[in-house]
């Protein structure tokens, strides 16, 4: 166990999320070109693409859901949900298996993206606010635009990302 400020016991994990969260780890993903990021704290895994059983009458950005180690998953398309085109399976598809809160409780959620960059560190001094106009996603889906090299990459707030009456809808279809 290790010490804090407090004084009180912590332990290794929380201790090692808090450094995470001061560090701003992020993995980092490409949607139809364009770079985003998620905060690793969110995230649980990331799987291969393959295995996405088609719902009925879900939203077009839902994949479907898929069975994740005998849990049924439900499989977001972020690229439809953002606006654009679905996003072409490709050997190097991914679905980023993530934990979302929702109407106060934590659910599990696939997310596919086109690709997985990398794990970076972005400092909080570059990481800009959302933009208050423009651009192809909704602001309240954006948690942030992070620096690096130069360019930005969106910082997506994973629990905003899905309306709570989606998630609703998300969760009923994974669990009928």
């Amino acid at each position: 166990m290790e010490q804090v400020n407090s004084g009180q016991p912590v332990s290794r994990a929380a201790s090692a999320a808090a450094h995470v969260a001061e560090q701003g780890q992020y993995l980092t993903f490409v949607l139809s070109g364009e770079a985003f990021a998620i905060g690793i704290l969110s995230i649980k895994e990331i799987i291969e693409y393959e295995g996405v059983s088609a719902v009925p009458m879900m939203p077009a950005y839902v994949r479907g859901v898929i069975n994740l180690r005998g849990t049924v998953v439900p499989v977001a398309d972020l690229s439809v949900r953002f606006g654009m085109k679905a996003s072409e399976v490709t050997k190097r598809t991914c679905i980023v298996i993530v934990e979302i809160e929702a109407n106060g409780e934590r659910n599990i959620v696939g997310l596919v993206v086109d690709a997985v960059s990398a794990v970076l560190d972005i400092p909080a001094s570059e990481i800009e606010p959302p933009p208050a106009f423009g651009g192809r996603i909704r602001t309240d889906f954006i948690q942030g635009m992070g620096k690096i090299n130069g360019r930005f990459v969106v910082l997506l707030d994973v629990d905003h990302v899905l309306a709570p009456d989606e998630m609703n809808a998300l969760v009923e279809a994974s669990h009928s």
